[in-house]
């Protein structure tokens, strides 16, 4: 017996190929495409605009699954934090951060993390393997079903100012365990199913993809399907990003912020936020910050100063409330606009960094990422 198609593995173009070769019209496929993201249906008889023939046919060949929560908790602040079942002992995290004016969902593209971050809690826990399209969309996937899908007062406008058409989720941030352009394929699968409006129909602007800084990807990604783009930057120069950003070994200041402005000529927002975590005594000081202005100099940019979240045996400590102000008082008196993010979720080690999950390590060598990049 044939193994049924996880039709959560394609985007519009996908599907409708699929369908194509089942002999089924273009519509077809849309109007599923519907069901399954919009509605959040999995059973394909309750499809009721499909055909039953085709209907029945769907039900033998085919299946609509997500992953699996396994643990849902719930922060005192409301931010809501989930643990997905992902097979062979692994499990990711997603979470939900709930604001006044947008709900926010951060996403996992990977088990685990080949880059090794000296400061994350998912680089310590190894790389197993890439997540699938299905595994990453199935996040908000869930999350919506699980959220209650549109409840929000529709017209009400998110942090953009731009009207959230009643969604509870708004924004989707690909910022959960692993390096989302190191699995560039399935990545840009879901994020061209949150865009469509068959699917989740999120505006570009209100989906962000971080990277630590893969170069080459980064240029596909401005080439193939152009999101708001983060950075993980989190240091001035390269001797200091070398220890805290492994990658940098291999695409080092210069080149990141050559690809930055390279990304800036297709980007739906027109600057780069770079996310920097405040680390005690190693990246916090006043020269570091005078150094990032010269650094960033040409890149239209906005900063995200993110407090450090403490994890077991990490080695670092979070920079003093003062030493942060500070730091950032410089970036402002230099006219880059500059927020600290607010810790959310650090109670239930869902807060920036904190995200583990269960990973089954097959491998911690950046090399080994590299290479397969390079590969491509």
């Amino acid at each position: 017996m044939l193994t049924p198609v996880n039709l959560l593995d394609f985007d519009v173009d996908g599907l409708v190929n699929w369908f194509a070769e089942r002999g089924e019209k273009p519509f077809r496929a849309r109007q599923v495409m519907r069901w399954m993201h919009r509605f959040g249906e999995t059973d394909f008889g309750n499809m009721t605009d499909v055909a039953k023939s085709l209907r029945a046919k769907l039900a033998e060949e085919a299946c609509i699954r997500a992953p699996c929560a396994i643990r849902d908790s719930v922060s005192a602040d409301g931010t809501r934090k989930w643990l997905l079942d992902v097979g062979s002992a692994n499990a990711v995290e997603a979470v939900f951060i709930p604001e006044t004016n947008r709900g926010t969902l951060c996403i996992s593209s990977q088990a685990g993390c080949a880059l090794d971050c000296a400061f994350c809690s998912t680089g310590k826990q190894g790389f197993n393997r890439n997540l699938s399209a299905a595994e990453i969309i199935g996040q908000l996937w869930l999350a919506n079903k699980l959220l209650g899908g549109s409840a929000s007062p529709a017209g009400s406008k998110d942090g953009d100012g731009e009207p959230d058409n009643g969604r509870v989720i708004s924004n989707v941030v690909m910022m959960g365990m692993g390096e989302p352009l190191a699995n560039f394929d399935n990545v840009v699968t879901a994020l061209r199913l949150m865009l469509d409006d068959h699917a989740y129909g999120l505006s570009r602007r209100r989906v962000t993809v971080s990277t630590s800084g893969i170069v080459p990807a980064m240029d596909r990604l401005r080439d193939e399907c152009p999101v708001a783009l983060a950075v993980s930057l989190h240091a001035p120069d390269d001797a200091l990003r070398d220890r805290l950003v492994p990658i940098n070994r291999k695409y080092p200041l210069r080149q990141l912020m050559a690809a930055c402005q390279r990304y800036l000529e297709r980007a739906p927002r027109d600057f780069v936020t770079f996310e920097y975590v405040m680390l005690d005594g190693i990246n916090d000081s006043d020269a570091h910050a005078r150094a990032l202005v010269e650094l960033v100099r040409d890149v239209p940019c906005k900063f995200n100063l993110i407090p450090f979240n403490p994890f077991p045996n990490s080695g670092f400590d979070r920079s003093s409330t003062e030493r942060i102000r500070r730091f950032g008082g410089i970036l402002i008196d230099a006219g880059i606009v500059t927020t600290t993010r607010k810790t959310r979720g650090d109670d239930v080690n869902a807060a920036c960094g904190q995200l583990a999950g269960q990973v089954q390590d097959r491998s911690r060598r950046t090399v080994r990422l590299v290479k397969s990049m390079e590969g491509r």
